[in-house]
């Protein structure tokens, strides 16, 4: 048997593995915050960190795949927006470590958790490229707003600080900058008969 037919039939090749912390479980770390609290924190992060790892491969899905009269303009903010959304991968993920959880860190944990819809995996038109765009973008302001309430009222004052800080604000200046290239503007100057 190969090694990749070993990994596909979940034969462990380094043998016996203990896990040092279960998924889903929160250790004791002195920040001041009932293990409970940090508990729901991690879970509501851990969602948000799967749908924003799913929204920054959607940019750079259509970074890659961007094509017509505004390529460049797109390609580039595309990929502007990629980093900063893998910016806040990492600070969701050290968040939730911090909390003394365990952040997801794999592509098909993310793709088996997140809420984004899947999209194609062929090319499409940059006015749909941009609607999923979009509509990612609302699944994660949503979740952000919302979590970022409950971490409040609990007192998670980091967790809190992080959604609104750095999540929201990021998404919604993304929304600004994306949904801008949607309006109805003729690409060509039509020219006018004189009245």
């Amino acid at each position: 048997m190969s090694k990749r037919q070993q990994h596909r039939n979940g034969v462990e090749p380094y043998g016996s593995v203990r896990e040092l912390q279960h998924y889903g479980t929160v250790v004791s770390v002195p920040i001041a915050l009932d293990a409970s609290v940090r508990g729901v924190s991690v879970e509501n992060l851990n969602q948000v960190l799967v749908d924003t790892m799913t929204l920054r491969d959607l940019y750079k899905k259509h970074h890659w795949q961007v094509s017509g009269p505004t390529f460049y303009q797109l390609h580039l903010l595309f990929d502007k927006h990629f980093d900063e959304q893998s910016e806040l991968v990492d600070g969701i993920a050290e968040r939730i470590q911090s909390l003394g959880g365990v952040s997801i860190a794999m592509a098909h944990d993310v793709a088996e958790m997140t809420l984004i819809p899947r999209p194609p995996r062929g090319r499409d038109e940059v006015p749909i490229q941009i609607a999923r765009l979009l509509q990612a973008h609302e699944i994660v302001l949503n979740e952000a707003r919302a979590m970022a309430r409950k971490a409040a009222e609990a007192g998670d004052d980091g967790t809190n600080d992080l959604l609104v800080s750095d999540v929201i604000r990021t998404n919604e200046r993304q929304v600004w900058f994306v949904g801008e290239h949607l309006v109805d503007t003729p690409l060509i100057a039509q020219e006018h008969e004189p009245a």
